[in-house]
């Protein structure tokens, strides 16, 4: 057994033999599917605390052919699985127990005394390849020693591929964030050590982030990423399931409904059997959704019998205060609304998989998923706070003064809402016109700026909206309609008229001739109609200066 080459079974054992210890060895079952195939290549990205290590341990205790885990494997769920079927082959749970070479690399070892990542590569090398020479002390080396061509030369003798596990892939775009040219060295030199290897068995990496995107092309295209927003086969695995909470509380006399509200709310997608795909089509297959629990969270709460906070034991609050400071595109405002229980639709696409490069707050935003501070709704493309553990994290990570006017920024626009639907039409004006006063003074002199600022000022409607500016009716265009959300049918549609020098009456008559409300058919019954105007001529020494009026009628 050595640090690099066949680790063996003790770290995986010792997980076995923890007080708490969840069977994931089910896991094994879906990676024997994709050994010594095309699909081999298997990247999984997951927040802290959510088991990434031992996953990897289990697999080098699996695969090492000098473990010899046939006992501890034969007594896990693994063994009690039924054969799958790869081809026109049965694999049994035992297929390629022991079968391999395992190289397990854990990349922040080699970071710790290094300055730059050349450093770390180079001393990567000197230490692994030391260990494979070692191990095979018969074969020719030549003088140019790289470790794809040490790997290579033992291939070349002995056709014993590896397994190769690689944890914390990405701590190089974490810890030289700002370091490009480093960065690209280092997925060049992966790509190298992997890529249409014939040594390579499986390649298993592990860390926060997905692959990073890069040019045109990512080095590592031949991997497929299991990620918080699209974990694939792999979902029962990415945290404590369900089923697997439920048993744990039987066991340690807990309450699962108070687990649940502090721990549960990432929601994650398996994959769709085929025979339902049909189903899923229409709507009426959801079996795919899979509810996950931060295991450190859930265990810790189990041995101490306290529920708590415990996310913080290893990463303070400001991991997440640094990101969310970072006002792109109105992402302080974007926060508010989470806080208060709201989702956000984003795009993902832009997103550059590193914590450097943020076009907007969406980018921010999916970073904050992979970090696991947001749950994702991939049908939906929606972000959301999953749990009130997350919650307690986004609460101390806003009280400093900076966030006072955007918590009362949105408090104000709640009561708008509010407002709006009790038909509190002088209430509405007012807020309407506090809202007004704090945009910029061109929106006064502008209808496109005008909208705007009123899509602001009802900003926490998107908590039970969705929002369409400037929307065709057929006959015209609505300023804005609101259209409940499925969670909120109960709330009622709106659309919103906006007038400059005229009347709020005018507004609202012209809604009514424009048949905005046929749009609505499916609201029919449980419509606002509002209107809002403000006499921009009157001068600046007028009580009338930027004074709103609003009118709110039943469609």
């Amino acid at each position: 057994m050595g640090a690099y080459l066949n680790p063996g079974k003790d770290a995986f054992e010792e997980a076995v033999n923890s007080e708490i210890f969840v069977d994931k060895t089910g896991m094994i079952q879906y990676l024997n599917l994709v050994v010594k195939t095309k699909q081999k290549y298997v990247i999984v990205s997951r927040p802290r605390r959510f088991g990434k290590t031992m996953a990897a341990d289990m697999i080098c205790a699996y695969y090492d052919r000098e473990a010899d885990s046939h006992e501890l494997f034969q007594q896990s769920g693994l063994a009690d699985t039924l054969p799958v079927k790869r081809g026109e082959k049965e694999l049994a749970w035992d297929a390629f127990l022991g079968q391999f070479d395992v190289i397990r690399i854990v990349m922040t070892d080699f970071m710790e005394d290094c300055e730059t990542v050349n450093d770390m590569l180079s001393c990567l090398t000197d230490e692994v390849a030391a260990e494979l020479m070692n191990g095979y002390p018969d074969i020719h080396y030549g003088n140019r020693i790289k470790l794809h061509t040490v790997m290579n030369e033992i291939y070349a003798k002995t056709k014993r591929q590896f397994v190769i596990v690689i944890d914390e892939w990405d701590a190089v775009f974490r810890v030289w964030k700002d370091d490009i040219k480093g960065q690209t060295k280092y997925l060049d030199f992966l790509r190298n050590l992997l890529k249409d290897k014939a040594y390579i068995a499986l390649a298993y990496m592990t860390g926060i982030l997905p692959i990073k995107k890069y040019g045109e092309h990512s080095a590592l295209n031949m991997f497929t990423e299991y990620s918080m927003m699209l974990p694939r086969q792999l979902a029962p695995y990415t945290g404590f399931t369900e089923e697997e909470v439920m048993e744990l509380c039987k066991q340690y006399n807990m309450e699962y409904k108070d687990i649940s509200d502090w721990y549960d709310g990432y929601v994650i997608s398996d994959r769709i059997p085929t025979d339902e795909r049909e189903s899923y089509r229409k709507g009426d297959y959801h079996g795919h959704k899979i509810s996950i629990y931060s295991p450190l969270s859930v265990v810790e709460s189990m041995t101490t019998g306290q529920i708590r906070n415990y996310w913080n034991r290893t990463e303070t609050y400001e991991a997440l205060a640094e990101y969310i400071r970072k006002d792109y595109d109105g992402l302080r405002d974007a926060v508010a609304l989470l806080m208060d229980g709201g989702k956000l639709r984003i795009d993902t696409s832009t997103y550059q998989n590193d914590m450097t490069t943020f076009h907007g707050k969406d980018d921010i935003l999916s970073l904050l998923v992979h970090l696991g501070y947001l749950g994702y709704d991939d049908a939906a493309s929606e972000v959301f706070i999953p749990n009130r553990e997350i919650l307690d994290e986004f609460k101390s990570s806003t009280k400093s003064a900076e966030w006072t006017e955007i918590f009362k920024a949105y408090e104000e626009s709640a009561m708008l809402l509010k407002a709006t639907w009790n038909r509190q039409q002088n209430e509405v004006a007012e807020l309407v016109e506090k809202a007004h006063n704090k945009a910029d003074n061109k929106t006064y002199n502008d209808e496109a700026a005008l909208s705007y600022a009123i899509r602001l000022a009802y900003y926490a409607a998107q908590k039970y909206y969705t929002i369409l500016p400037e929307t065709d009716t057929g006959k015209g265009y609505a300023d804005l309609i609101l259209i409940p959300a499925p969670k909120y049918s109960d709330k009622p549609a709106l659309v919103i008229e906006l007038k400059y020098n005229k009347d709020a009456d005018g507004a609202v008559a012209q809604i009514r001739r424009q048949a905005y409300p046929d749009r609505l058919e499916h609201y029919k019954g449980n419509i606002l109609l509002v209107g809002i105007n403000y006499d921009r001529e009157a001068a600046n020494d007028s009580p009338e200066f930027k004074h709103h009026t609003c009118v709110i009628e039943e469609a």
